[in-house]
């Protein structure tokens, strides 16, 4: 017995010292390393890494996705900071903290988390592994960001879509589109990107599972996992990709859940808009715009009988007249907001506040012009007197071309384009360069300068009235014919004045003009001083404008004005309660006017009673018997049947969402309204003929590029 105990005793000792050993082995290897030497002493106790739970991945995911959206956001907004502005505010933290709005609660902060969280779950799928899928995020974010940062620093301008196309085209020069301290800006951004690198490599640490998502043990389990990673990178995929093709279409449902979610565009600037909606939100309603229905009969062949019968045309108009458009100097004049006060419905001015321009219309071409704003939409009127093409054409999802369509069109015609080099094409506007994208605009439609207060073209007169914040007319005016007197060659001016511009609070020192209300409800006091202080801005350009054509009339050359208001300011809040104002809130005065060294002074055409901005290029032609190219005759024949069409509109403050049904407004001679179904064939014709030219030109596949159609002969 003692010696059976004896033995066990033996190999008792010898395991514990074989147990005893391999300690000390451990110990000794640990203790080649600085932890294993401080574990060895009692120092640290040693952490082992466990596997994360579910759930922690996902409030991960949640924290790393909105960190993705705060850095997109930051990069606009730093790159705003960096520019003083006039046209928008800074929206700094109202970008999350509107959702906390009680009155008016805006969730367009989480449909951004959403967006990019979509895209965020297809990386982790194809990864497979959180902790490299979520740095590749984030490296994406901030090299965003970056490039954000850098363009709204040069340009004002958020990144665009048609920005793609740059890539394409000119990715070698992008080293000189760095503003100056761009390095600083670069190593911020390494440096930021490396505290986030310094944050996964710890997470990484302590998870057991590495971030691997699916951990298949065996064939079977291992397929399953493949067949979920697959459909959890195709569903987002599919998502996004749809959310992408539809959300600028009224009526999808992409279009839909943006709305809902908050995304209220804001499209006159866009690094506003990236602000206020989100870069990715504003960014995505750019990318598939529906621009219009491609007409059934839409092909080649079509479109060479569409040459053929306007060349036949053209033929029959210039056949009797004798002059060209080029031989004169064309200035267009777009007077903000201008519109007559005494045409408004149930109000009563006390006295006439354009009394110079009343009568400068009775002499020469003149009427109302049909506007598709009412309060804003400048650009949109812009853009129809610079191109001959209408509003009411496009699709109501296309609420700006300036945004939404000139900046990926592969060909742009422009009437400015008549006048040959572009050093014959001229714009000015005492305003920022980049509202509605204008200065990336005019230099695509062909200006070789174009003077703003931003520049990189500086305008030379930028004088304000008393307490105005806009330059003046009368030194817009001034900039104008310094531009005009110093050329030899003849021009076409783009003119767009900023000095009756919204908001109106008593900017005007002795100003005796009243307004007051003829329906028995007296006006509010808010809109009594707008009214009051518009009608002062309004008399101050009727005397500036007259001036100007004086001073036109005084130089030996022939120049031609066409000058019109582009929509009635939104303060008449009393009369746009009233349907049945909306035409009347949607005219306004234009004039066509042509000095004393050209053959046209005091021309009045027939059937300018009422138009629109997309006729007045045919107009201007027929008022200075002007040879027509087939686009023109085209514009001439068409005026002839409608006076003028636009949109559907509405008499209250338009913002960025058009009227999704509803016939276009189209006027007759007289100003009365005509209903499509009642056209006569060669109308329907012509309507189909316009449909088709525009499709070609905007979305189409330029047949007409080089025919000859836009060509002057």
């Amino acid at each position: 017995m003692k010696q059976e105990s004896h033995g066990r005793d033996e190999r008792g000792v010898e395991r514990d010292a074989r147990a005893t050993g391999a300690s000390a082995g451990a110990a000794a290897k640990d203790a080649g390393t600085p932890d294993g030497e401080d574990r060895a002493r009692g120092r640290i106790s040693p952490i082992r890494p466990r596997p994360f739970p579910g759930w922690l991945y996902g409030v991960l995911f949640v924290l790393f996705d909105i960190a993705a959206v705060a850095i997109l956001e930051v990069g606009v907004s730093l790159g705003a900071s960096s520019r003083v502005t006039l046209s928008s505010p800074e929206v700094g933290w109202d970008f999350v903290g509107k959702m906390f709005n009680v009155r008016e609660p805006n969730f367009v902060f989480l449909l951004n988390v959403l967006l990019v969280g979509v895209l965020y779950l297809a990386l982790l799928m194809v990864f497979n592994r959180f902790w490299i899928a979520t740095p590749v995020l984030i490296a994406a974010a901030i090299v965003v960001a970056v490039i954000e940062h850098f363009k709204i620093s040069i340009r004002y301008e958020a990144v665009l879509p048609s920005d793609l196309n740059f890539l394409k085209a000119d990715a070698g020069n992008l080293m000189g589109f760095m503003p100056a301290g761009a390095h600083w800006v670069i190593l911020a951004a390494i440096a930021v990107f490396a505290v986030f690198v310094a944050v996964f490599v710890a997470l990484d640490r302590l998870d057991a599972r590495r971030g691997r998502l699916f951990r298949g043990s065996d064939r079977q389990t291992r397929s399953a996992d493949a067949v979920a990673r697959l459909l959890l990178v195709l569903v987002p995929g599919l998502f996004f990709g749809l959310y992408a093709m539809q959300v600028s279409t009224v009526g999808s449902w992409a279009k839909g859940l943006a709305t809902v979610m908050g995304d209220k565009p804001s499209m006159w600037d866009s690094v506003y808009d990236a602000q206020r909606n989100g870069p990715l939100v504003a960014f995505m309603r750019q990318v598939n715009p529906k621009v219009m229905d491609k007409p059934s009969d839409y092909s080649e062949e079509t479109m060479k009988q569409v040459v053929a019968r306007y060349e036949k045309a053209a033929k029959d108009i210039n056949a009797s007249r004798k002059s060209s458009l080029t031989d004169s100097t064309v200035i267009y004049v777009l007077s903000e907001s201008f519109s007559d006060t005494s045409r408004v419905p149930g109000l009563k001015t006390n006295k006439d506040s354009m009394p110079r321009i009343r009568q400068i219309k009775e002499h020469t071409t003149s009427g109302l012009m049909l506007s598709s704003g009412y309060g804003g939409g400048t650009a949109n009127l812009e853009y129809m007197g610079l191109t001959g093409l209408s509003m009411a054409n496009f699709d109501s999802s296309l609420t700006s071309p300036y945004q939404q369509l000139v900046p990926g069109e592969h060909w742009t015609p422009t009437i400015n384009q008549m006048w040959g080099a572009s050093k014959n094409s001229i714009g000015l506007h005492p305003y920022e360069s980049s509202m509605y994208s204008r200065a990336t605009n005019y230099k695509k439609f062909g200006f070789s300068h174009f003077y703003t207060l931003t520049g990189p073209d500086v305008i030379s007169h930028q004088d304000r009235i008393d307490d105005s914040r806009y330059v003046s007319d009368a030194a817009t005016y001034l900039s104008t014919l310094e531009e005009v007197e110093k050329s030899d060659s003849n021009q076409f001016l783009q003119v767009i004045t900023m000095q009756n511009h919204m908001p109106y609070h008593g900017w005007y020192k002795n100003n005796d003009f009243t307004a007051e209300s003829t329906t028995g409800t007296p006006l509010g006091k808010d809109e009594q001083e707008s009214i009051e202080t518009y009608q002062k801005g309004q008399a101050i350009t009727d005397e500036a404008t007259a001036d100007f054509l004086d001073k036109l009339d005084a130089i030996d050359k022939p120049i031609t004005v066409v000058f019109y208001g582009d929509h009635l300011p939104g303060i008449y809040s009393s009369a746009s309660e009233d349907d049945d104002n909306s035409l009347a809130l949607h005219l306004t005065d234009y004039f066509i006017w042509s000095n004393k060294a050209s053959s046209s002074q005091g021309e009045k055409i027939d059937g300018a009673a009422y138009s629109s901005p997309n006729f007045f290029v045919a107009q201007a032609a027929e008022h200075m018997d002007a040879k027509v190219s087939p686009y023109l005759a085209f514009l001439t024949l068409m005026h002839e049947k409608v006076a003028a069409m636009e949109p559907p509109v509405v008499n209250k403050i338009q913002g960025w969402d058009r009227i999704p049904e509803g016939q276009a407004i189209y006027l007759d001679s007289k100003g009365d309204p005509m209903a499509e179904s009642d056209f006569d064939q060669e109308t329907k014709q012509l309507l189909e003929d316009y449909k088709l030219i525009q499709y070609d030109i905007t979305d189409g596949k330029n047949y007409l590029k080089d025919t000859g159609f836009m060509t002057l002969p």
